[in-house]
């Protein structure tokens, strides 16, 4: 009885306790309009409270423990009691309002071992996702809606738990729609069991050891023998053991059972190709099985199989692949089905399948054709090149085979087979001057100088330096003295026949040098006082460099080998490139000597294009292929392009942009982009941009020539149309 009156003590402590931190913990209740109803249901709760208080075997519902921990003395009951008031405290599920467990627990008195708190909300298992779309959460213990608090701002629940200290305690119940605080001991206890330590404060994790034996009539100890010395050295026994099976293992006298392999899938009515019993032989192909008989194929098929009269007549309308190979017809019996009309003809295409079946698996690799496809960026990444034709130059009578741009991009120079020469304006298309020469021309050169303005025109076997008249007085005397030759003697430095006459042009105001042959192409050095002309006709003396300043003329001091086709200088090093039909080769003019035998692999090559850089080249072709080459990789193309169907009459690279251009008698010029970096070790990008269009085709000739605007991405093309174009950006 002592222990009764102890317990009950004990428990009123507890639920005071439970009242007044529920009470500061500021629950609140959503119907307080329903207090005398609270009331009467504390009262009916305390009537069953006290008829349950006697009952020690029935002392609460799940979360009551055993009553029999009471016997274990007033500091268990103490301990125990107050663990359970914090569990209850911080079971939010379970916990009404500070208000009705004050009324609640006034009036209740039992000897359970934990307070019985009823929750507020009495869905039960019923998801809250039910009652999104609704204002209430559930209902209360009387059938009472339980309605929804209104949610905070995120910002002001912010700003109220920055200033709020106890934030950190408090957490929101979703059953009941309430903010719960855990108080300071609840905090604790929780602590302690993530830290993985007891909850409980008195719990001692060391408690003292206590000896069940006894020792008060003991003389001797149980064993007093010492440890024996086997115990800490290897059994040498044990070791004979294990070499003995290690040998017996390796001479196969001891074997292992090996796990029975259970069988696998299998086709039941396929072939056993893919088996495994196969897969260490070679890779066997059965023949082809013949298509197995259907319904159709039956002397009596179904009434829905047979054709009528109507889808008979219009399989002879469609194509004998599309047409069914077996029509079914229906007979009364066996003996009235004649002999099949196709089966001689069926048996030799079976004879054919399986004559011409293969005999061994081939393995294929699996590639998509898409993956071997270099990876190019993107042309709006590589912009700006010319896009579309902004000026069209006209004013020649016949084809325009040749143009220059003058090193300013101010003037272009063009030259036709009419045998005139005109200089135009780019930016207005306007033509400032013109000559009459006479004969058709082959080519037209700028000096690169821009403070001398020098024109190069080669018709027949004449070479015509002319004055352009532009710029001011004291350029024009420049030229003027340049353009003067005292004597008209021949150059014959070797004692051999004159090869080129240097003579003052009166008529054009300029200088003349007679060749002995038709001179197809002029190019110009950097510096602008030398320049090359090729003759393709002769073999011998085809490449002749001139000096303007001392009127001087040299053969190349080489003996070609095959028809020089095309010349030009190296844009910084004293390298001369020679291109004949069939190779390029690189001679240093200094050391008078042959660096380096390029092979193009072509059948005639037309032209040829030095990169800015000087280690990299194009040569283009009759056949309409063009060559990339390397220098420092290797003698043969690192690269070839087939664009065009038909000649390529001319290859150029830009000045200063990364990109390179093509024109052909097709009447498209092709536009590239070709990026060379520093980086040794990383291969040029070529990457195709545009084609360009609008040239028509006269006498199978489309655009002879094409030239880049010195500074700007800009393309002049010249075509047989009489017509020059000019492409910008």
């Amino acid at each position: 009885m002592k222990k009764d009156s102890k317990l009950d003590d004990e428990l009123q402590k507890s639920q005071q306790q439970i009242v007044e931190s529920g009470s500061d913990s500021g629950y609140e209740d959503s119907s307080q309009d329903h207090g005398s109803e609270d009331s009467d249901a504390s009262s009916e709760f305390e009537d069953g409270a006290s008829s349950s208080s006697g009952d020690e075997d029935h002392l609460g519902d799940d979360n009551s423990e055993d009553p029999e921990a009471g016997e274990s003395g007033p500091s268990e009951d103490e301990d125990f009691i107050n663990t359970g008031g914090s569990h209850a405290l911080g079971d939010a599920d379970d916990q009404e309002d500070g208000s009705e467990d004050s009324e609640i627990h006034q009036g209740f008195e039992s000897d359970s071992s934990e307070d019985e708190v009823t929750p507020r909300n009495t869905i039960g298992d019923v998801p809250l996702k039910w009652y999104e779309d609704e204002p209430h959460i559930g209902y209360d213990v009387k059938g009472k809606r339980i309605l929804k608090r209104e949610k905070q701002d995120k910002l002001d629940s912010f700003l109220a738990s920055a200033d709020d200290p106890s934030s950190w305690r408090k957490f929101y119940d979703e059953v009941n729609d309430e903010i719960v605080e855990l108080t300071k001991e609840e905090a604790k206890v929780i602590s302690k069991m993530i830290k993985g330590r007891a909850p409980h404060s008195d719990f001692d994790p060391y408690p003292d050891y206590v000896d069940w034996f006894k020792w008060d009539d003991a003389i001797h100890p149980l064993s007093n023998a010492p440890e024996p010395k086997r115990r800490f050295i290897p059994s040498k026994w044990e070791a004979r053991k294990v070499v003995k099976y290690v040998r017996a293992i390796r001479k196969g006298l001891i074997t292992f059972d090996k796990p029975k392999e259970e069988d696998g899938p299998y086709l039941l009515w396929g072939d056993d190709s893919g088996s495994t019993e196969k897969s260490n032989h070679l890779a066997y192909i059965p023949a082809p099985k013949p298509k197995v008989p259907g319904h159709e194929e039956s002397y009596n098929p179904p009434l829905e199989y047979i054709p009528t009269q109507e889808e008979i007549n219009s399989y002879q309308l469609m194509d004998e692949e599309d047409r069914p190979k077996f029509i079914p017809k229906r007979f009364t019996s066996l003996r009235s089905i004649p002999a099949y009309e196709n089966y001689v003809q069926e048996r030799f295409d079976r004879c054919l399948d399986l004559f011409l079946c293969p005999r061994v698996r081939k393995k294929r690799l699996n590639i998509d054709p898409e993956s071997l496809k270099p990876k190019l960026p993107s042309r709006k990444d590589l912009k700006p090149y010319p896009v579309a034709c902004y000026i069209e130059y006209k004013g020649h009578e016949d084809a325009v085979t040749s143009i220059s741009v003058e090193a300013s991009g101010q003037w272009m120079a063009s030259g036709s087979s009419d045998g005139t020469v005109r200089i135009w304006d780019v930016p207005t298309g306007r033509c400032l001057r013109r000559w009459e020469v006479g004969e058709a021309i082959t080519c037209v050169a700028w000096n690169p100088l821009p403070d001398m303005r020098i024109l190069a025109v080669s018709a027949g076997q004449d070479l015509l330096l002319l004055n352009a008249g532009l710029g001011d007085e004291e350029e024009q005397k420049k030229i003027r003295e340049i353009l003067h030759v005292e004597s008209s003697a021949p150059d014959n430095s070797d004692g051999k026949t004159p090869s080129v006459s240097w003579l003052q042009d009166n008529k054009h105001e300029g200088l003349k040098l007679k060749h002995f042959k038709t001179v197809s192409a002029v190019e110009w050095h950097r510096k602008g006082d030398y320049f090359s002309t090729v003759m393709p006709a002769g073999e011998s003396r085809a490449v002749l460099i001139h000096q303007l300043s001392k009127k001087l003329t040299q053969k190349l001091p080489f003996k070609l080998h095959g028809l020089a086709v095309r010349s030009t200088f190296h844009p910084t090093r004293s390298f001369f490139f020679v291109c004949t039909k069939k190779t390029v080769r690189v001679y240093d003019l200094l050391k008078t000597k042959l660096i380096k035998k390029l092979d193009t692999g072509l059948r005639e090559a037309s032209s040829i294009a030095v990169h800015p850089g000087g280690d990299n080249l194009i040569v283009g072709s009759k056949e309409g292929k063009m060559c990339w080459f390397d220098m420092d990789l290797s003698s043969k193309p690192y690269r070839v392009l087939k664009c065009h169907p038909k000649d390529v009459n001319n290859v150029v690279f830009h000045r200063s942009y990364p990109l390179f251009a093509s024109c052909s008698d097709d009447s498209t010029a092709y536009v590239f982009h070709g990026m060379v970096y520093s980086d040794l070790n990383q291969d040029p990008l070529i990457v195709p941009l545009e084609i360009l269009r609008g040239h028509a085709s006269s006498n199978g000739r489309g655009i002879l020539d094409c030239k880049f605007h010195p500074s700007l991405p800009w393309l002049f093309t010249a075509g047989a149309d009489k017509v020059i174009r000019l492409y910008c950006h």
